[in-house]
């Protein structure tokens, strides 16, 4: 697939690609993506607000998009994807680690009309508190049509326990057992690219 770069902008997805973004600041972007298009995006948050629409506009659009998100602030997160033709996919996965005492909010919303059948939409979130952060996850699934698969999940909370020991027994510390936790939660390509490496040290200084 190819790799392009974007700022805060709609564009429109013509071809397969491949978008890996690093964000430290609050940004908003619309994605328009065309017929018979599988768009993969990566981004990646440094505790800061987003929102972002994707338009599935043309039959045989699909996306696969994946948020990690580092907060230690009050920040939210909102995706909003419209399936406004048939046949369309859609695969959503947030997570978020939340560092201090503070608001980490998802507000994940898929929408398919009456007239619209033959749709995959599905969501997967999870935020991680390391402390007694306040975290929310709203997700959210409009859908009019009974020939579709949908499916939303969310999960607040900590790291286990027993695997927290289970590390630690191992003779790594507290610190470091914490930052490989993060990274197995947060790290999902596997592609070396520059957005993922500045979003890398963030953890590292965790």
């Amino acid at each position: 697939m190819n790799k392009i770069d974007i700022g805060n902008k709609e564009i429109t997805i013509t071809s397969q690609k491949e978008i890996y973004i690093y964000d430290k600041e609050a940004n908003e972007r619309v994605y328009n993506i065309e017929k018979d298009v599988i768009l993969k995006v990566y981004h990646y948050n440094f505790d800061s607000n987003s929102k972002i629409v994707i338009n599935l506009n043309h039959e045989k659009a699909e996306v696969e998009y994946h948020y990690s998100t580092i907060n230690y602030k009050d920040n939210n997160l909102s995706i909003t994807v419209n399936h406004n033709k048939k046949n369309t996919i859609s695969n959503i996965y947030n997570h978020g680690v939340n560092i201090l005492n503070n608001k980490l909010h998802f507000d994940i919303c898929g929408v398919i009309p009456k007239n619209i059948e033959n749709c995959i939409c599905n969501q997967e979130n999870q935020i991680i508190n390391l402390t007694d952060g306040k975290s929310t996850i709203l997700p959210k699934l409009l859908i009019d049509n009974y020939n579709v698969s949908s499916s939303h999940s969310a999960y607040i909370g900590k790291f286990k326990n027993d695997i927290l020991f289970y590390l630690m027994s191992r003779g790594i510390s507290y610190d470091t057992a914490i930052k490989l936790l993060v990274s197995s939660l947060l790290i999902n390509s596997g592609n070396d690219s520059e957005e993922l490496n500045k979003f890398k040290e963030k953890i590292e200084n965790i």
